[in-house]
């Protein structure tokens, strides 16, 4: 609910700690939008037009927000952070500046983490090549990928690949036959 006063063609929130217009100068809509399309214009101490939830309420950060949406879907991946700060109307250092406050992270730092997350579930989740798997998740090439999984696990992306339990195969009469388990070779005590 939002309060428009006639005389001064301003519009305020109920909680607006101007001082209270007098009831036949008053008028009543149910949004921003709708009192701003009657002609009134935001308040400067209430600040209406950033009603709590709506994107002004929440600043820069949905900005950040938007920014983090276009990295889900691969701005960076093939692009570089002066063109996602384009697409967002701001520039560049202004939205590393966003970044470092609010996620303590740059752009590109939460772009590779986006990656390397897609490449694991890539890896988990089936047996593509891991070159096929790279450039899936965004990576520009398979060397990329090795050395963003290297920095961050301490391990290839084949290495973890190999981590897998086998798997269970059925038997034509519809049997599971689990995997052997190759017992270990136990020096033979008697000889020798």
């Amino acid at each position: 609910m939002f309060v428009a006063v006639k005389t001064t063609g301003v519009y305020c929130r109920p909680v607006c700690p101007a001082r209270t217009p007098l009831a036949r100068n008053v008028r009543f809509y149910g949004s921003a939008v709708s009192a701003e399309r009657a002609g009134f214009r935001p308040c400067l101490r209430c600040r209406p037009e950033a009603a709590p939830f709506c994107p002004a309420w929440k600043g820069t950060r949905t900005t950040v927000e938007r920014a983090l949406a276009l990295i889900e879907d691969g701005a960076l991946d093939h692009g570089n952070v002066a063109a996602l700060a384009d697409r967002l109307g701001i520039g560049a250092r202004h939205l590393s500046r966003l970044f470092a406050a609010q996620l303590d992270a740059s752009p590109l730092q939460v772009a590779l983490s986006r990656r390397v997350q897609r490449a694991k579930c890539l890896i988990d989740g089936g047996d593509l090549p891991l070159a096929l798997v790279a450039q899936r998740a965004g990576f520009s090439s398979a060397r990329r990928m090795n050395a963003a999984f290297a920095k961050l696990y301490g391990r290839s992306p084949a290495s973890l690949r190999r981590k897998r339990p086998p798997a269970v195969t059925m038997q034509p009469n519809g049997d599971q036959q689990w995997p052997r388990a190759t017992a270990p070779s136990v020096p033979n005590r008697n000889s020798g």
